[in-house]
């Protein structure tokens, strides 16, 4: 079996890079985009195994993306990396059936491990989130 398939999602050119960086030792980073409608085209043409989110994008967030991936019938496990640490936002992007919810403040120490756990069927979010907001 080949290597994890992984699309990103980032709006921030810096950011895609890190994250890229950081994955590619371990997944195939099949696409790189930067807003919502680009994801779900290249989702569709794609069929990742995985796709890592920001939810603040242009055209669709990333909340939304994950609701139109879910109603497509997607098998893609989400896992969202981003800066928003409140706990109303990260609700809402974990009600969409996403796998994670990174914070970039701890992309090095957990987006690794949020996919892994992703992969295995398990839920994933960033201490700050989980601990400071009671989730």
């Amino acid at each position: 079996m080949g290597r994890v398939r992984v699309l990103l999602a980032d709006d921030h050119a810096e950011t895609r890079t890190v994250v890229a960086r950081i994955l590619e030792p371990d997944y195939e980073v099949v696409a790189v985009v930067g807003n919502g409608q680009a994801t779900l085209d290249e989702a569709a043409r794609l069929e990742p195994d995985v796709l890592v989110l920001d939810i603040s994008m242009p055209v669709l967030n990333g909340i939304e993306v994950a609701h139109r991936l879910a109603a497509a019938g997607s098998s893609a496990k989400v896992v969202f990396l981003t800066m928003h640490q409140d706990s109303d936002t990260a609700r809402a992007a974990l009600a969409t059936g996403a796998s994670g919810y990174v914070v970039k403040c701890r992309l090095v120490a957990d987006l690794p491990h949020a996919l892994s756990e992703a992969l295995a069927g398990r839920a994933f979010v960033s201490p700050p989130i989980f601990l400071e907001q009671g989730l």
